[in-house]
């Protein structure tokens, strides 16, 4: 038999066979077991259904309480005594008071005059030696009556601890007072009263006061009578008195069990907590998980990817997946797909037992009311972050003049120990690839972001937060970019790769004004190794075209731009477009005196030449690229790039030369760690040993190259030297001259499929960029005659 407090149906349970079978093990084994989780997570139900099944198979029962909105008429431990069916401490309190007044001195009963009587008598006669002793009497009952009123209000103030202690005092008190009573009463000559004329003591028809811990050692006896099992349902507005409570119910059966649903833990040291994440969305390739499995049960048939796709939007959340598919009244599943994706599900309702789990919104609301105010603003703070973060950009998206950045660490310690953040990586651990100490990462879910955003607009702190965001951004980037050219290429990569959901946000977002559109322009300006080197062309393109648009001052950050944009089109084969760029890159960097950036304007004309086929322009550009003495080492490929490139020009035609200009890249590199430099001269050195007969030795260094490059990326390079490998090895094999196929086609050369691999839409814009190139051409011609017949004339 199970006795639940509020008598409710238990909602099927869905997906939660691991965690049932979890919690069915901890309950034989720990006295406290605590549930806890985000909002909406199903933490209550998962309880009672794992309590329906232990107590079946025990033959026990089950006394729950839910402690959210507060036990009505007193703490949690009169809650726990009315749901077994036991006096609580406001009936003990009523039965102390009874035998008080039962027991007292008639002199007590009689409720002599105290000193408001005198002070409102109008006679202002002097009392007889009765009326003193009465006098007297009547002013220790009204102090008896006071502490019997002061303790009966400590009861009810919703202490657990103050509830028996307020029952103890009281019996206490009256028994002092009537024993004063008496004094009082043997003191008068004509108000003495003979014990025989005392009026006989009733005995009292309500139970007698609890003794110091009666309440505990009732309700501990009951469930040890009855083997009932405690479940303190949703403790967080009580938490420290259901701990306390707890460990005193510990103390006196350690062989009591009791079940705790919290979004954190009670914090005991008998206590073994069980984290209830969402449902999973999937189970591995095409394999629906239990998220998909209870959406479908509302929905019916469907088409499988909506119904990922919702899940996937709501992030596996039962109480989202629930509210979402109520939505289905008035929309359809695809609509509905469309409609989660883009705003979330915040602002659903639906029927709920209990008005906080109406919706999304009033969930969290009721967590974010149980915060104190600097947790809170750092909640509504973090809200601006897409993705997950470490805590060093959180304290400075969260610092301000109302957060100190001593404050921050521990409010998202808080916060994560509410389940209100996500940790989704622990500290502590090394990276495996390049031994660097990793920081823990915390992550925001998507109802907990939507839900602190709105906060944040109404406190108006939204721009302010967001210029903060793109700040830290920028120093992050501008950290990437050194550690590029560091020792170790690596750390660069995995720092924009833990950072990339922030990056994106922070260079996609809509500039407040020209000052936030510089931030944003000088983020895609640090991290031009990620564009250009790692082979993310297309992105950093659309990047730099829509803030160079936004930041139309003739600035030095501007003329950088200018230059990465034009090397990222010749990269993408974009001639007409890159010359454009390349052309106000120059004008720019004549007026600001940049010696470095002709260099790499140098640098990138090579570029275009190599894929024109031109050698001899490229050689020309690349040599002066080579000259240059770099005075900002960090930005762009320096000269030890422009002598790898020159060795990769020479590589068919001059073995010397090519060989020289590589052994000079690696002289004048930066560091040991440059794998880009490193890939691409061995690579050139493969193609000079191919080109002048030595497939063997012309096969290891494309195999270093391919190794060295895969540590950074770039898959245009990775599909060149693969092709290159696998001509090297046919040709090793059959010891044969490797074939011309490849030289024709060299690894930045893109591969044009055929038939159903090709692309019109990249074909047509290839085509546009050749018409324009033409036209350029033309016009170029065009003008240099019409400049040559006006000198002529």
């Amino acid at each position: 038999m199970t006795a639940w407090a509020d008598r409710l149906p238990l909602t099927d349970v869905v997906g939660r066979a691991v965690e049932h079978q979890q919690l069915s093990g901890l309950l034989d084994t720990a006295p406290l077991v605590t549930l806890t989780g985000p909002a909406g997570v199903g933490k209550s139900v998962l309880a009672r259904a794992v309590l329906e099944e232990h107590t079946a198979r025990h033959d026990g029962t089950v006394i729950r309480i839910s402690c959210w909105d507060g036990p009505a008429g007193g703490g949690v431990t009169d809650a726990l005594l009315r749901a077994a069916g036991l006096p609580d401490a406001a009936a003990h309190h009523e039965a102390a008071r009874a035998l008080a007044h039962h027991t007292a001195h008639p002199c007590v009963s009689n409720g002599g005059r105290g000193r408001a009587e005198r002070a409102a008598d109008p006679s202002g006669r002097r009392p007889a030696s009765g009326d003193r002793t009465e006098s007297a009497v009547g002013s220790d009952s009204v102090k008896c009556g006071d502490l019997a009123g002061r303790s009966h209000s400590a009861s009810g103030s919703g202490s657990a601890g103050r509830s028996d202690s307020a029952s103890d005092s009281d019996s206490a008190n009256c028994s002092d007072s009537t024993d004063r009573c008496d004094l009082a009463g043997r003191s008068g000559s004509a108000g003495r009263t003979s014990p025989a004329a005392r009026p006989e003591r009733p005995a009292a028809s309500t139970p007698a006061p609890a003794p110091p811990g009666g309440a505990i050692k009732a309700l501990t006896a009951h469930c040890r009578r009855h083997r009932a099992t405690l479940l303190l349902d949703d403790c967080d507005p009580v938490l420290d008195e259901c701990a306390q409570l707890v460990r005193r119910l510990l103390r006196a059966d350690p062989g009591l069990r009791v079940v705790a649903t919290a979004r954190r833990p009670l914090g005991l040291p008998e206590e073994r907590v069980a984290a209830i994440a969402p449902l999973p969305v999937t189970l591995g390739e095409g394999i629906a998980g239990p998220a998909v499995e209870l959406l479908a049960a509302h929905t019916g048939p469907a088409a499988p990817e909506l119904l990922v796709t919702v899940c996937q939007a709501l992030e596996g959340s039962p109480l989202a997946i629930a509210l979402a598919a109520h939505q289905l009244d008035r929309m359809s599943l695809p609509q509905l797909a469309v409609h989660v994706g883009a705003d979330g599900a915040l602002f659903y309702s639906g029927p709920a037992a209990t008005v906080r789990h109406t919706s999304l919104y009033a969930a969290h609301a009721a967590g974010y009311a149980l915060c104190s105010p600097t947790d809170r603003r750092v909640w509504a703070r973090l809200s601006i972050l897409p993705g997950d973060f470490d805590p060093w950009l959180a304290g400075c998206v969260c610092t301000s003049s109302d957060v100190p950045a001593a404050a921050v660490d521990g409010a998202l310690e808080r916060l994560r120990s509410a389940s209100v953040v996500e940790c989704v990586r622990d500290a502590g651990g090394a990276h495996p690839d390049t031994g660097v100490a990793l920081p823990p990462r915390y992550r925001l879910p998507r109802a907990a972001r939507d839900f602190g955003r709105t906060q944040l607009r109404e406190a108006g702190e939204e721009p302010a937060a967001r210029r903060r965001f793109r700040q830290a951004c920028a120093a992050l980037a501008a950290e990437a970019q050194i550690a590029w050219q560091g020792p170790n290429q690596q750390v660069a990569v995995c720092l924009v790769e833990d950072e990339q959901h922030n990056l994106d946000a922070a260079l996609t977002h809509p500039p407040q004004d020209a000052e936030d559109a510089l931030g944003a322009l000088e983020i895609a300006v640090s991290l031009w190794f990620h564009w250009a080197a790692r082979g993310y062309r297309q992105e950093g393109r659309a990047h730099l075209d829509r803030l160079l648009l936004l930041s139309r001052d003739d600035t030095a950050l501007r003329a950088r731009a200018l230059w990465l944009a034009g090397y990222l089109a010749a990269q993408e084969h974009a001639t007409a477009t890159a010359e454009n760029l390349l052309d106000q890159a120059w004008r720019a960097a004549v007026m600001h005196a940049d010696s470095d950036g002709l260099a790499r304007i140098a640098h990138a004309h090579a570029v275009l030449a190599l894929y024109r086929q031109d050698t001899a322009t490229a050689v020309a550009c690349l040599e002066e690229a080579a000259r240059h003495h770099s005075r900002d080492p960090w930005f762009g490929p320096g000269p030890a790039h422009s002598r790898a490139l020159l060795a990769i020009a020479l590589a068919p035609h001059d073995a010397a030369r090519a060989r020289t200009a590589a052994r000079r890249a690696w002289a004048t590199r930066h560091s040991d760690g440059d794998f880009w430099l490193y890939s691409t001269i061995l690579y050139a050195l493969a193609l000079t040993e191919r080109a002048h007969g030595d497939p063997a030795a012309a096969l290891r260094a494309c195999r270093k190259a391919l190794v060295a490059k895969k540590l950074v990326g770039d898959p245009l390079f990775i599909t060149g030297a693969r092709h290159l490998l696998a001509d090297l090895r046919r040709a090793v094999r059959k010891d044969t001259a490797p074939s011309d196929d490849a030289t024709s086609e060299p690894w930045w050369q893109p591969h044009r499929p055929k038939g159903r691999d090709r692309n019109p839409d990249r074909d047509r814009d290839r085509d546009i960029d050749r018409g324009r190139e033409r036209d350029s051409v033309r016009e170029r011609a065009s003008n240099r005659d019409r400049r040559a017949g006006e000198h002529a004339g």
